[in-house]
């Protein structure tokens, strides 16, 4: 490479990671709107979470064949990263193949490159026959119309078409590497177990013309890694990046065991002491908040918005939900994703008022999510038991149920009097108290 070549390669990478990291921002900014919650206790558990679910794909591969498939795309994302850092290094020096002095290492990292590029191009047609051609029912719903169907297939293209131009390139490299007498800077370098049944293509070509290809798919390659990379902000591939955070500071209760309000427990308290006194002080850190539940993403706790950046849309939630099994409405898919576009309009607002949340008349409650979907919940945790990375729908559900309830006394009919009854006679039905054990009598 020319001395221009170094320049203009350093511009490209520097546009694109700036744009990545630009991006990176809006979305720690995104965030961060939500409400403080501490999830910095037991590092070691959440240490062992990252490490056995974000890195070791422990929940992926309790479905095989998606788990199988998904786990060689993500070691090839992982491991191909190592041959981007030599061509990053070889497009600012003007090097070639700079990590080749490795020697016997260098060949079987080229190699373990090569035999991974060959197996995520299947993986990916598999991916693309499921979705497109098999059309699994968790892939044919409402939920992925438009946009995110798109958007699953667009990622599918990128990492074939990626792939595909790092053999090429690979090909015409080791073509140019065996020309008799050698052929410019192209000293043999590497072990190329693919691309050497690629590399009879370039026969019968110029030395020039194969030069010009070989820089043609180099240049093609980066410049698709970055473009790639810069458009993991607008996709649902972002769990490649956010899978190790969110799994991290994921909730480590018990399932099935929900926040309580700390207000709310206090006043419970007192209602049952019968030496309390009304009028006391709530104890020192206790308050009652500004708004019982949530109706926007911005009363949802940092973690779900988290979450909601984490999605993959890959619906193992929703084909192990009951209620949507039974064909209801809800879809702990549809939450994640409504959340995630909620909290992306309400970014582009604070972007398009100087950093500040001008009211849009909208929020995720009913404009998003419908209490139809929220009611339909039976809170088995079937959702969160599915999640590959530790998402929770069900936390939003139950905080946006909680606004229901607390704020608008908006509950379904049979829950008001369920706790009617409760209130009133002390339990769920509608007997008095005096005849509440009358059963034992018959």
């Amino acid at each position: 490479m020319s001395y221009l070549d170094n320049i203009v390669f350093a511009i490209v990478l520097s546009v694109g990671f700036g744009y990545f990291f630009t991006n990176v921002k809006k979305i720690i900014r995104n965030i961060n709107l939500g409400i403080d919650v501490n999830r910095k206790d037991n590092p070691k558990a959440r240490w062992k979470n990252m490490i056995m679910i974000a890195l070791g794909q422990s929940k992926m591969v309790r479905r095989p064949i998606a788990g199988i498939l998904h786990i060689i795309v993500y070691i090839g994302f992982i491991i191909i990263n190592i041959e981007l850092l030599e061509i990053i290094i070889d497009g600012l020096l003007g090097t070639h193949r700079i990590f080749s002095s490795l020697g016997v290492v260098y060949d079987v990292l080229i190699a373990s490159f090569e035999i991974l590029a060959i197996l995520v191009i299947v993986a990916v047609l598999v991916f693309w026959t499921r979705r497109n051609i098999i059309k699994l029912r968790r892939f044919v719903s409402p939920d992925l119309d438009g946009a995110p169907k798109k958007d699953a297939n667009y990622i599918l293209y990128f990492e074939l078409v990626l792939m595909t131009l790092f053999l090429l390139m690979n090909a015409s490299d080791f073509h140019l590497q065996n020309i008799p007498g050698g052929y410019s800077h192209f000293s043999k370098a590497g072990f190329f177990p693919i691309s050497q049944f690629i590399e009879p293509l370039f026969n019968g070509m110029s030395n020039e013309l194969v030069m010009l290809l070989s820089e043609l798919f180099w240049w093609l390659h980066i410049i698709g890694i970055l473009a790639f990379m810069n458009y993991l902000y607008f996709s649902k591939h972002l769990h490649i990046l956010l899978a190790f955070p969110n799994t991290y500071f994921a909730n480590l209760n018990p399932e099935g065991q929900f926040d309580n309000l700390a207000s709310v427990t206090n006043e419970v308290k007192l209602m049952l002491d019968p030496n309390a006194d009304p009028f006391a002080a709530a104890p020192e850190g206790i308050t009652t908040p500004a708004k019982f539940g949530a109706s926007d993403v911005q009363d949802l706790n940092w973690v779900q918005l988290l979450n909601a950046y984490t999605c993959t849309e890959c619906g193992r939630c929703t084909s192990s939900c009951p209620a949507n099994q039974t064909g209801k409405k809800l879809s702990p898919r549809k939450i994640m994703m409504d959340t995630r576009d909620r909290l992306e309009e309400v970014g582009k607002n604070i972007d398009a008022n100087k950093g500040v949340f001008v009211p849009d008349n909208k929020s995720l409650l009913n404009d998003y999510i419908s209490p139809e979907e929220l009611w339909a919940c039976t809170s088995c945790n079937a959702c969160v038991e599915e999640c590959p990375v530790n998402i929770s729908p069900l936390s939003i559900i139950m905080d946006m149920r909680r606004y229901l309830v607390m704020e608008q006394s908006a509950a379904p009919m049979s829950l008001n009097t369920m706790m009617t009854n409760i209130e009133n006679n002390g339990a769920p039905w509608q007997y008095s108290q005096q005849d509440r054990l009358n059963w034992k009598n018959e």
